[in-house]
């Protein structure tokens, strides 16, 4: 096969996981060609080059976004969230009015201990409820609330089948027959 032709399943697979499944980029992930299927230049006997005998650079990359798209299907992809650790000291005695609010924002408190008055809590919560619960805790906690919260690390998105998904700006490999329609030219 070509050098241009590996060339173009490199630069696809690239554009492809920008979007992976679910229009999340797909991060940590090794991609292997173990075999392509490549037709060298054919023709008929004593005629020209006939472009329908052969591959080209655009069926490679036709086709390889529907290759990965399936391959990251079978692979079990997931999509992760940023999760920060927190760390939050609040008066005792509000406590059963931060419990159910931590909750509703995902929050999971790992430690609980007092000093003195205050109750402490440590745990982990998704980075994109961190902001709505900062909000909350003022209002909960008479203004005497401390807060302090980082990122940690990455874990799957909660809610088993409920995956979140971004507006894609592909042609999306994952819905075959739109993509096929789209790739052939016969829908624009």
């Amino acid at each position: 096969m070509p050098y241009a032709f590996f060339r173009a399943v490199e630069d696809t697979v690239r554009e492809t996981l920008a979007q992976g499944l679910h229009g999340w980029q797909v991060a940590d992930c090794a991609v292997t060609m173990t075999h392509s299927g490549y037709w060298p230049r054919q023709s008929h006997a004593h005629q020209g080059f006939d472009k329908s005998m052969s591959s080209t650079g655009a069926d490679f990359r036709g086709l390889t976004p529907l290759v990965l798209a399936e391959a990251l299907r079978r692979a079990g992809t997931r999509v992760y969230e940023p999760m920060h650790r927190f760390r939050l000291e609040a008066p005792a005695d509000t406590l059963g009015a931060l419990l159910p609010v931590l909750s509703a924002g995902r929050a999971v408190p790992e430690t609980t201990g007092t000093r003195g008055a205050l109750c402490v809590l440590e745990g982990v919560v998704p980075a994109a409820r961190v902001h709505g619960l900062e909000q909350r805790l003022p209002g909960l906690t008479r203004g005497e609330a401390e807060w302090e919260s980082a990122f940690e690390d990455y874990a799957p998105v909660a809610g088993g089948d409920d995956v979140p998904e971004r507006p894609r700006t592909d042609l999306n490999p994952v819905n075959r027959k739109e993509y096929l329609l789209n790739v052939t030219g016969r829908r624009g």
